[in-house]
């Protein structure tokens, strides 16, 4: 990573705005209420042949003692000191503050480069309020900027790549990693299930905040991380709500940007909450991510909570399946977040759904399994017409999708699709992964 530059400053003076202005995106919510970011969000970008990574923080703020507000004021400290370069953001129409103050003085002592992003100077003629911010005291070039606008930005942006410290040495990565990507993983979920608690468990560190309060994560946050050798990406999203129950403008975005969380992903960890029944919200999520094609492993959290007896996992297994029936396939895991049980086999999960969602058979293969198939079981007919199976291939993976080659298409019924299917996951192992089943007419010959 060539350099981390955070973006701070008290609450509702524009960051958000600031970081999708300077991404050339809009990656953060950005909405007029303060308090909407809480979470460190980070994204690549670069500048005059520079590349380095922001990170967007909530609003620092030590005389709000609510706990959501502490937790995001940590959050914000965490960045300012993993950062490299330190972007102080302050109101010009607010003029300065006793606050804005305050975050100087912890910058102050930080002793990171520095540079003051005067924003919401969307008058030119009004650069001359950016003066006052001097009297901040630190040692650091103040620059009027718009981020609505995006005036001043391209001037800020050169005093960021001045400013961070020289490139590390490029290092070339082991031959067997070339090309191979990190797997995405999106975390999902009902408000509450724990899926904040699970990314921290996982990552070993207090990443992203955890509270009791429904609906405390609410950008999708991309966090990258590597074990035993392989590379992933984690995604922390807000948790999915029903339509009826979403209330506001920035639930109405978290929603929207878990979505497409799941869209952008190689597998989804849907959680559920072993204290809670499940609820039609779970069967939803688990086909929203079916029908987009991506691996899916269940996770059971908050474990440690039940009450059990020798048949408590299999009863409750029983149910999850009777419920989740249309992803049968989706493996199944026990954990507790708050204890670390079985935080292993959830990874263990992920690689074993990654690779089947990605798996590849030779069309040979292909051709003789289903041939075979259709011997034990004849295709279906309509009339005196009958499904007859020419040839058969998989055109892709991520997901696998296999393409039938036959005389007439319609006459693939759902009953003998879900047989092919069967059989395909019988011959070879595509735990995790929804398959995909197409059925073309044969070139007449």
């Amino acid at each position: 990573m060539s350099g981390l530059v955070a973006i701070v400053g008290r609450p509702n003076v524009g960051k958000s705005t600031l970081f999708n202005r300077l991404l050339r995106q809009r990656k953060a919510i950005v909405e007029s209420e303060p308090g909407v970011t809480r979470d460190r969000l980070y994204a690549a970008t670069a500048w005059g042949g520079r590349s380095f990574t922001l990170i967007d923080t909530g609003g620092l703020d030590w005389d709000d003692e609510s706990p959501i507000q502490a937790l995001t004021t940590r959050q914000a400290e965490l960045a300012i000191h993993e950062a490299d370069m330190v972007v102080l953001v302050v109101d010009a129409r607010a003029g300065l503050t006793p606050a804005d103050r305050a975050v100087a003085e912890v910058l102050r002592r930080s002793r990171k480069p520095l540079v003051v992003a005067v924003n919401k100077v969307d008058d030119p003629q009004g650069v001359g309020v950016t003066a006052e911010f001097y009297g901040l005291g630190l040692e650091a070039e103040v620059i009027p900027v718009s981020a609505l606008h995006g005036t001043g930005t391209g001037d800020l942006l050169d005093v960021i790549v001045a400013r961070l410290p020289g490139p590390p040495e490029e290092m070339a990565p082991p031959p067997e990693q070339v090309g191979r990507l990190p797997v995405r993983v999106a975390v999902v979920g009902r408000p509450n299930v724990g899926k904040s608690s699970l990314v921290n468990a996982v990552l070993g560190q207090e990443r992203v905040i955890v509270a009791d309060e429904p609906g405390t994560t609410r950008d999708a946050i991309d966090i990258p991380f590597s074990r035993d050798g392989d590379e992933y990406v984690l995604i922390d999203t807000a948790g999915l709500r029903r339509r009826a129950r979403i209330e506001t403008d920035v639930e109405r975005y978290s929603v929207l940007r878990t979505l497409r969380a799941i869209d952008r992903c190689d597998v989804v960890l849907l959680l559920l909450d072993a204290t809670r029944p499940l609820a039609e919200q779970d069967k939803r999520i688990a086909g929203y991510a079916a029908e987009a094609g991506r691996a899916l492993v269940l996770v059971v959290n908050k474990w440690d909570l039940v009450a059990k007896t020798d048949k408590t996992y299999l009863a409750y297994e029983e149910e999850a399946r009777r419920a989740l029936h249309h992803v049968l396939w989706a493996p199944i895991v026990f954990t507790s977040a708050k204890t670390g049980r079985n935080l292993g086999r959830v990874l263990e999960a992920v690689r074993l759904a990654a690779g089947n969602h990605r798996r590849r058979v030779p069309t040979p293969e292909v051709t003789r399994v289903f041939r075979e198939a259709a011997a034990v079981s004849p295709p279906p007919s309509e009339g005196k017409r009958r499904l007859r199976l020419g040839y058969a291939t998989q055109a892709g993976v991520a997901p696998p999708t296999f393409v039938f080659f036959v005389n007439d298409p319609e006459l693939a019924g759902p009953s003998y699709v879900r047989y092919l299917e069967g059989v395909a996951r019988k011959t070879w192992d595509f735990r995790g992964t929804p398959l995909r089943l197409v059925f073309r007419p044969k070139s007449p010959s």
